[in-house]
């Protein structure tokens, strides 16, 4: 459907968790509030909404966390997502430390790609980001590299820090080895986030462009998020970037986000959003939830305003909203 400024809405997150087994510290630190497990909603609620979801033409799902696979038969739930009525993606978000066991499962359920979240190669830098262990950024390469082994497309999301600046050729040229394109993404300032200092994806691209001189902008659409991408005549993958801080794409934004809780969220900058979780659980028709997730839609606002933090009204961290 289209929501009240004609943008065509077809792109659902699905968060199953808040839980983690990583403590990036922009996302989900320690001491990160959780929910109780009964606030969580039931696979089954999950693919109820979903299925209303694509009732109202949505098409694509990215399941996300937390750390999805941190939740069990999460794969399960997404073969099974996956054979709704109308639904012709889905996708998963991973921080990839279980990733590696679970590629055959995701294959076989007909899983469309996997993001896989490694901000940085150089494993002290990636421990102290993420409170890893010795050796994990490379367990997480490992595992992006067996899905593509697999035949599962991935790409590779790389949030843009000060530390981990020097770092994006070295990210980039292993990348390119699998192929798998490397998106680096700006930090958005919510939660945690908001005390971490911003990158932009200009800095990076300089860097980039030191390195591959012909870098350049490319038309690909090669995916359903707001990242644009570039290439290189040296690089079999693509150099993506999403600059929802320094440049807005609000204007095409096609997403929708709804939270382990059963919040269905319009606009990740924004605290504004339908308890669906209240309406489910209240024995609501299908009607009565399709009503609500089409209003709530409708309400979208026009853009976010992350370049004005002051006006953010979202305090909660990503784990909590879906990553």
């Amino acid at each position: 459907m289209r929501d009240a400024l004609g943008r065509e809405i077809d792109y659902l997150r699905v968060s199953v968790t808040d839980r983690c087994n990583l403590r990036c510290r922009y996302c989900m630190p320690h001491g990160a509030t959780l929910v109780s497990h009964a606030d969580i909603l039931r696979y089954e609620e999950l693919l109820r909404l979903c299925r209303i979801a694509a009732s109202l033409g949505v098409t694509k799902f990215k399941v996300t966390g937390g750390e999805p696979l941190a939740r069990r038969d999460c794969v399960e739930f997404m073969g099974q997502l996956k054979r709704l009525p109308g639904v012709e993606q889905v996708t998963l978000t991973t921080n990839g430390l279980l990733l590696g066991e679970q590629v055959d499962a995701l294959r076989d359920a007909g899983v469309d790609g996997v993001n896989v979240s490694l901000d940085t190669l150089e494993d002290a830098c990636y421990a102290q980001i993420t409170g890893a262990k010795s050796g994990d950024s490379r367990r997480v390469f490992a595992a992006a590299q067996a899905c593509a082994e697999a035949g599962i497309p991935v790409k590779l999301n790389a949030v843009l820090l000060p530390e981990t600046l020097s770092g994006v050729v070295s990210l980039v040229e292993a990348a390119n080895t699998l192929p798998a394109d490397v998106r680096f993404i700006e930090r958005m300032p919510i939660g945690p986030a908001g005390a971490t200092a911003q990158v932009t994806v200009i800095e990076a691209l300089c860097r980039l462009r030191a390195h591959w001189g012909d870098l350049a902008p490319t038309r690909e659409r090669r995916g359903n998020g707001p990242a644009h991408y570039y290439r290189s005549a040296a690089l079999r993958a693509r150099i993506g970037v999403i600059d929802a801080v320094s440049h807005g794409f609000c204007s095409a934004c096609n997403r929708i986000r709804l939270t382990s809780t059963g919040e269905l969220k319009p606009c990740l900058c924004y605290e504004d959003g339908t308890d669906l979780r209240q309406i489910l659980r209240s024995g609501a028709t299908d009607g009565a939830l399709r009503e609500a997730m089409a209003a709530c839609i409708a309400q979208k606002p026009p853009h976010h305003c992350f370049g004005e933090e002051a006006a953010a009204t979202e305090r909660r961290g990503m784990n909590e909203i879906g990553g």
